[in-house]
């Protein structure tokens, strides 16, 4: 048995394939770059146009919710989660990004798809500018990337097992 997995292939990502994206409106300078970057991932892999589908939320809170309702239409390969939760003078923070996080990854557990977390949770507005482009690259890119290397494998292991 192989320890080694299989390098992540774009040309084998299926060409039925769906990807919904659950944007923020909270912080919407910031999610708009990052699904900017998203979009053009996604596209220069070939899902583009009717592959994709952008839902916009009210902010990184509700984004779990609507990511379960659009993995449950049974018509995505996977779901981006994208938002920036921004540190400010209260504890708001850690309830909204830790929520966030949590729900987001018991969207995946539960439904078993892939639900990427493109949320930035940052203590500055700079910081988040550096993940969108910057020093640490762009978030909206590395997202777009995670869903379409889940649906590759994914599909691999379904291929494999006959489950």
């Amino acid at each position: 048995m192989s320890i080694d997995s299989p390098a992540f292939q774009p040309h084998e990502i299926p060409q039925q394939a769906k990807i919904a994206i659950a944007a923020a409106r909270f912080n919407v300078a910031l999610v708009d770059e990052l699904l900017a970057g998203c979009l053009g991932r996604l596209k220069e892999l070939g899902l583009d146009g009717p592959r994709v589908r952008v839902h916009r939320v009210p902010g990184a809170f509700e984004l779990p919710l609507a990511a379960k309702m659009l993995a449950e239409t049974g018509r995505f390969a996977a779901v981006i989660c994208l938002g920036a939760v921004v540190r400010g003078q209260t504890a708001h923070f850690e309830y909204v990004a830790g929520e966030c996080a949590r729900g987001i990854a018991q969207v995946s557990l539960d439904t078993r798809l892939p639900i990427i977390f493109g949320v930035l949770t940052t203590d500055t507005v700079e910081q988040a500018l550096d993940r969108l482009g910057g020093a640490h690259g762009h978030a909206g890119v590395r997202a777009a990337e995670a869903a379409a290397e889940m649906i590759v494998l994914l599909n691999r292991i379904q291929s494999t097992t006959g489950s």
